[in-house]
């Protein structure tokens, strides 16, 4: 009787502790949780002007409160100790991934914060585009350290991790020499990455012919870049290509461009009057961004004059359209007003001295 009196009060003793315990540990949980949405959105009405937003880090800021509330109130509870070992060497690597996560996501919110300041539907948007695109490589650099740094603390908090770390490095011999050849590869594509980051022969948007094809960067990643094709069409380019390959970027230092068109017209055919036309059309056009156009005698056969039609536009699309355009409005012209200096065929007769035209 006597015994069972005092296992009864040992066992209550433990309950209460334990309750006590578990009472605090989900008070401090609850609180902790209740009060970053607030924050939050404190934090981002004090930023709204700004457009930067917060809630990115809400969830790593969450998954924080966890191994944070355990390991406070862990010496609280009566638990056994390697129960207590056992219990907080998982709290130690649930909060390196969290604060992995949590770095992750601040990043992103100064992405967003940079990116807010810049805009890439502008007309002029080299400056946006050149940030975009280091920010987006530097993103990319980043998710790799901050994994490879915590999957590495993560092997130091286990007793035999550095055990099995030196073993590792110690057994590597010829299978490492042949990973590192199999990887010299994918490691020049890396750094080929971090270098166009630095040095920037290619941004987000920017205008590309590559491998006779004409588009827009579309992505850079680490050891790619997609190219969106005029015919929405990607090509996908390892990053290596840049370096090693020329290429034409049309948006290198600005997007305008001068734009041609070719005409081939009879020897009698007066110049003057396609300029004074080429004139006419480029004024009542949007395309043009008045700056060039002109007309000259590039070549001279023994058939045709070749004359070549310069025009300027703010872009390589609306230089496209305005080079369609005179095209056109020339070749209309020339019919409507002169179809006489049509290209022509002359032609001697064997029983005259003199010459017929072919049409």
């Amino acid at each position: 009787m006597i015994s069972s009196i005092q296992n009864f009060i040992a066992n209550g003793g433990l309950m209460m502790k334990l309750a006590a315990s578990g009472l605090m540990f989900g008070g401090f949980y609850l609180a902790l949780r209740f009060f970053i949405k607030p924050f939050l959105n404190h934090v981002n009405r004090s930023y709204e002007d700004t457009e930067i937003n917060f809630d990115p880090i809400q969830g790593p800021l969450r998954a924080l409160i966890m191994p944070f509330v355990v390991l406070v109130t862990l010496p609280f509870l009566d638990v056994e100790t390697y129960l207590n070992q056992a219990i907080s060497h998982v709290m130690q690597i649930w909060l390196i991934i969290s604060i992995s996560w949590l770095s992750m996501r601040l990043f992103q919110v100064f992405k967003a914060a940079i990116l807010s300041r810049y805009h890439m539907d502008a007309k002029d948007n080299l400056k946006a585009r050149q940030i975009s695109t280091q920010l987006m490589v530097m993103q990319r650099v980043l998710v790799i350290v901050v994994v490879v740094l915590a999957i590495s603390i993560i092997l130091l908090t286990f007793d035999k991790g550095r055990e099995i770390g030196l073993s590792l490095l110690a057994s590597a011999g010829i299978a490492g020499v042949i990973i590192g050849l199999a990887a010299q590869r994918s490691l020049a594509t890396l750094f080929a990455g971090i270098q166009l980051a630095i040095t920037q022969p290619i941004r987000i948007d920017d205008v590309v012919i590559i491998e006779k094809e004409w588009g827009r960067i579309e992505e850079i990643t680490l050891t790619y870049a997609v190219v969106r094709i005029w015919d929405q069409r990607r090509l996908v380019v390892p990053l290596t290509y840049f370096i090693e390959t020329p290429f034409q970027n049309w948006t290198r230092t600005t997007a305008d461009m001068l734009g041609t068109v070719y005409l081939y017209v009879d020897y009698q055919m007066p110049i003057d009057a396609l300029r004074e036309e080429l004139q006419n059309i480029v004024k009542g056009s949007d395309l043009w961004d008045q700056r060039v156009a002109s007309i000259v005698v590039t070549n001279a056969t023994e058939r045709t004059v070749e004359l070549r039609a310069l025009i300027s536009a703010e872009n390589s699309s609306n230089a496209w359209d305005l080079r369609c355009l005179v095209r056109e409005q020339l070749i209309k012209f020339l019919h409507a007003k002169y179809p006489d200096s049509l290209p022509r065929v002359r032609m001697e007769s064997e029983n005259s001295t003199s010459f017929a035209d072919v049409d």
